[in-house]
This record gives structure tokens, sequence and C-alpha cells, in this order.
């Protein structure tokens, strides 16, 4: 397995952040463009003198509108995206139900973590609790202000300090690395392609089967059944794009993100073994069931659908953002 340098990988990182704010808009431009089409194309329907309805499509008139419309366009992403990017704690506290843990509660934790990061010389992050008896960690935040470490309850209680500190280490590797960053920026602009797509859709589809008036024939019938047809299509070609890139979100946050992790989580507690041994146990259990966001799973340490057998964890690990258990074990156990 080939490593680079931190350095290299957080000046990648923070390109890849920079590419994605640049893609997004484009790809969400593009979306509304596609809208203000359908909505030329089959708002401007006339009866020719065979009484057949006639539709079509004024180019001119549809970016005469779109050029209009951009700088709404961006200034909506634009709102959406700092709320939401500023409100990513909150969002991920919400969707794992994890809480802050204090010193007093468990003075161990806090040694672990305030020992780990003395030897990287970094700033300690905020720990977070989620009260679940299955084995799980994740690190989160954008800035030195939100960076996050979240443990569940089981895995603080099953596994020895030296174990904990390989899982706590590989987390802050995630965060000295500012993957916590580029995957946070990631799932924002999918959430808003996705919504945007949703959008788009209805509105369409009400447009179609609410609007145009009383008169109704047999010609007109064939109409609209060709014209929800072409939405149909044009709603699997959205799903298709809103697929894409979440596609690109999972290989952004790449499977030798994890593997650099690992490596940083074993130079920092010293014992490649330990952390070994810790996501053996991990894997056994991985659980935060209750967690149904995908994106928020991406998060975890492991990932719990990884776990599953069969030609779904085939296909999953097609797309995944974490390489498999058993690999990251054994090259662990090489150190």
């Amino acid at each position: 397995m080939k490593y680079v340098g931190m350095q290299t990988q957080i000046s990648r990182n923070n390109v890849m952040s920079v590419l994605l704010l640049l893609m997004f808009p484009m790809i969400i431009l593009g979306m509304v463009w596609v809208f203000l089409a359908l909505l030329n194309y089959f708002g401007s329907g006339y009866y020719d003198q065979y009484g057949n309805v006639v539709h079509q499509l004024n180019i001119e008139t549809v970016n005469y509108y779109f050029i209009s419309s951009i700088p709404w366009v961006i200034l909506g992403v634009g709102i959406w995206f700092i709320i939401a990017y500023f409100s990513n704690t909150a969002m991920i506290s919400y969707a794992t139900s994890s809480r802050p843990l204090s010193r007093k509660e468990n003075p161990r934790i806090y040694n672990i973590v305030e020992n780990l990061c003395m030897t990287c010389n970094m700033d300690m992050p905020q720990i977070n609790v989620v009260n679940d008896t299955q084995l799980n960690a994740f690190a989160s935040g954008i800035n030195k202000k939100s960076y996050t470490v979240t443990l569940t309850a089981g895995i603080i209680d099953l596994l020895s300090d030296e174990e904990l500190a390989g899982v706590i280490g590989h987390e802050l590797t995630h965060i000295r690395n500012h993957d916590t960053r580029l995957l946070i920026t990631s799932i924002i602009f999918v959430g808003i392609i996705s919504t945007v797509m949703s959008l788009v859709l209805r509105m369409v589809y009400s447009m179609m089967w609410f609007g145009g008036g009383n008169r109704r024939s047999d010609s007109e019938d064939k109409g609209n059944g060709l014209s929800f047809i072409v939405i149909l299509v044009v709603g699997l070609v959205c799903c298709a794009i809103a697929y894409f890139f979440t596609l690109i979100t999972r290989f952004a946050i790449s499977r030798k993100r994890e593997y650099m992790a690992d490596a940083g989580g074993a130079e920092l507690c010293g014992n490649p073994l330990a952390l070994a041994s810790a996501l053996r146990k991990i894997s056994d259990d991985p659980g935060l069931d209750n967690v149904g966001r995908e994106d928020v799973a991406q998060l975890f340490i492991i990932h719990p659908d990884q776990m599953s057998s069969g030609i779904m964890n085939f296909m999953n690990s097609l797309f995944s953002t974490h390489p498999d258990t058993k690999k990251r074990i054994e090259i662990l156990e090489q150190f």
C-alpha cells in the first residue's frame, strides 16, 4: 500500500473541496435549464387544424429566462449551503442522537484523547457519545470549533484502552487530513441536488396533470400520456445524475483515505495490532441501526452495510467509501 505525506493529502482534500464547490452549482444550473425547457415545451401547446396537441420548444425564450434565473439560483444555493455548512454539527448530532461527553462522566476517554492530541500537536476536539450498545465511532466537523469525535457507549465499554486509542487515533487522522470537511461539503451538495430534483419533478408533474384548461379529447389524452412518459424519462435521467454524484461523493472520500487514517491511528497509538483488534471487534457488531441516513453512515469507522453478505455486499463493495475490513486488518497486522 503506497501512502502519501500528510501535507500532500491535506492539499489534495482542499483542492477536491474547491472542485466540489464549483461542480455542484453547475449541475444545479443544468437541472434548472432542463426544467425551464420542459416548462416552455409543455406549457406552449396548441391545437392544429386536426385537433391534435402540438408542442414547440423556443430555445431563445428558455435561454432568456435561464440567464435571468442564474443570480437567483446561485444566491439560493449559496444561502442553503452556508446554512447547512454551519449547521452540520447539529444535523449529525440529531441523526445519530449523540450528546456531549463530559470529563467528569468519563475521564478515561478524555485522558486517551488528550494524550493522542499532544502526540500529534493538535487541538483537542469535542467528544460526543451515542447511547448505543453497538460498536462504532466517527469524526465530523469543518473547523476547530466544530471538530468532533463521537463514540458509542458500546465501543467505550467493550474496547481496551489500547484499542480505543487506535480507534480515536484513526478519527483524529481524518480531522488532521481534512477528510471530514470534504465529506460534509459533498453531503450538503448531494442533498441540494436531490431536493431540487424532487421539486422539479413535482412541479412538472403538477403542470402536466392539473394545467392546460378543461378541454379534453382523445388526442389530448394521448398527448398527455406521451408527456407523462417524457417526464418519467427525465425523472430517470435526474435520478441517474443524483446517483452519479452520490458515487462521486463516495469516491471523493476514497478507500485510500481510510487506509491512511488506519496508518495514522496506528502511528498515534503506537500499536497497530491494537487497532486491528478493535476493527475486528467492531466488525462483529458495527450497528447504529437507528441512523437511517446513508450520508451520515459514511462517517463511521466501519460502514454497517458492508458487513452484510451475499450479492448486496458485493454490490456495496464496488462503490463503498470503506475498503474491506479484513484487508484493513491484514495490513495493520503487517506493521
